[in-house]
């Protein structure tokens, strides 16, 4: 079984950037998408980026242009650039491996996650 460990996370000031990193254990050309979600007390695990084979990507509606997700097949990782973060992304952030390209479902294999906090 694959594990995906992320780094990355921590504090940052409003306004800032961000740049998540997930480092599958074994290949990752075996699943049909990649990810990153996300989840704060009391609220469900939301898809913040995906990227499926072929490289088409999707993002949760509040995203906005801000991030941007890709990935490195030689390297076995996924990334996850972040700017113009507001206090609303505090949220512990998941990387996830599936073999499905339905990115929308709490599916997969999951990282331990990475607190990211933005303060104002």
């Amino acid at each position: 079984q694959v594990h995906l460990v992320e780094s990355g996370g921590g504090l940052v000031q409003a306004g800032g950037s961000l740049r998540l990193s997930c480092v599958a254990s074994g290949s990752i050309l075996g699943f049909e998408a990649m990810g990153w979600y996300r989840q704060v007390p009391g609220k469900h695990r939301e898809m913040v980026a995906s990227i499926i084979t072929g490289d088409t990507t999707y993002y949760g509606d509040f995203v906005k242009g801000r991030f941007t997700i890709s990935r490195d097949n030689a390297a076995n990782a996924v990334y996850l650039q972040m700017n113009s973060l507001s206090p609303e992304d505090t949220a512990v952030y998941y990387c996830n491996a599936r073999e499905t390209t339905e990115v929308w479902a709490d599916y997969g294999t999951w990282g331990q996650g990475t607190q990211v906090t933005v303060s104002r």
